[in-house]
């Protein structure tokens, strides 16, 4: 946009500048010269007037109207007036114009003695046909231009206004489908969870083996936990349409060390990073350890996993890597959706995420990040 200003504007200097010479060649035609010094006062005059005619088109169609008056040289007041055609909403000055250019064009100056034509005579029906054609073409095709250019700009108008509604109902029908997934998961998965965090209590409270009762704490610990990220995501899909909300609390990289000791695998972590890490890479770490645990306990159970998290240069690497499984995994439903959004993620913020399996049949998941979290 800022460099189609210049433009414009150079091209409207330069077709002024093209008007103004074709102007002093229609003088130079009608041999406007120095044995009479009024007429080609008021040539020139109205030559160099069209420079100002965008500005201010009606007092440069007035200056122009001499010219009509004394001279054939009429170039520049046809100018002037399909300026002021194509600039004005006001039809009854621009026919007073028009008039004006008629009865100039019709006479012929000559003091103390203006000479009108004979309107009687029949002859003089052709210059007077060929005058008012000269004045309303410049009219007419002035006004062409202004009502092309007004329907450009309804257009326009019209294509926002219609863009605007096609994003209001995309929004309407997105927040529709947010309340829906938000009462699904309130009614079906909640519920769920809550049933898990009861019979966890339950056999915690019941059992009498040791590890049955610390394997039911963690379920319940996990139920709740879950259940208050739920809460959070509910609450979060319901404000849609209102203003930005965030899921909370966001974890960090403090939570590391509670989300390794929740997830039941024998796991080596490491982290060399620095505590000044921007929230959103402290994130992105977090999520990407828990997808990789998460992933180890549905497909490679009895595994141990070596977590390494460290800056190197300008670089933030996180590499969770995991031996073969000990016995066969179950069967559990998954769709691959863990590994897509931390890709997403780490291209939001200028990174990559890779994954692949190793020649021992381990699987390695490693995350990179720009350090300081500019995309």
């Amino acid at each position: 946009m800022r460099a189609a200003a210049p433009s414009r504007a150079l091209h409207a200097w330069l077709t002024d500048a093209v008007l103004v010479a074709a102007s002093l060649v229609d003088v130079w035609i009608h041999d406007v010269g120095p044995h009479h010094p009024h007429e080609l006062a008021v040539a020139l005059l109205a030559s160099v007037a069209l420079l100002m005619r965008r500005a201010l088109p009606l007092p440069t169609f007035l200056l122009t109207l001499p010219t009509a008056l004394f001279t054939d040289a009429v170039f520049a007041t046809l100018v002037a007036l399909y300026t002021l055609a194509s600039r004005t909403h006001h039809r009854v000055p621009l026919a007073v114009c028009a008039l004006g250019f008629t009865v100039c064009d019709l006479t012929w100056w000559s003091w103390p003695s203006p000479e009108f034509t004979d309107l009687d005579d029949r002859q003089a029906l052709i210059p007077l046909s060929y005058s008012v054609a000269q004045a309303t073409a410049p009219v007419f095709l002035g006004q062409l231009v202004q009502a092309r250019r007004e329907l450009s700009l309804r257009l326009v108008e019209v294509s926002e206004a219609r863009e605007h509604e096609r994003l209001l109902i995309a929004q309407s029908v997105l927040a529709t489908e947010r309340a829906q997934l938000a009462r699904e998961m309130h009614d079906a998965v909640s519920h769920q969870v809550s049933l898990i965090a009861v019979r966890a209590g339950a056999l915690q409270v019941g059992s009498r083996d040791a590890e049955a009762k610390e394997a039911a704490a963690t379920i319940r610990r996990l139920s709740v936990q879950t259940l208050d990220e739920l809460r959070h995501m509910v609450g979060v899909l319901r404000a849609s349409g209102s203003r930005p909300t965030e899921l909370t609390p966001q974890p960090s990289l403090a939570d590391l060390d509670r989300l390794v000791a929740g997830s039941g695998i024998e796991t080596d972590l490491r982290t060399e990073l620095p505590a000044d890490l921007p929230p959103p890479l402290q994130r992105a770490v977090y999520r990407t350890v828990q997808e990789a645990l998460t992933n180890i306990r549905k497909h490679a159970p009895g595994a141990t996993a070596r977590i390494r998290v460290q800056q190197r240069g300008g670089t933030l690497r996180a590499t969770v890597t995991n031996t073969a499984p000990d016995r066969p995994a179950l069967s559990l439903p998954g769709a691959h959706h863990g590994l897509i959004g931390l890709r997403q993620r780490a291209e939001l913020l200028g990174g990559t995420v890779t994954s692949g399996h190793l020649r021992d049949g381990g699987y390695e998941l490693c995350l990179e990040l720009p350090a300081d979290g500019t995309p």
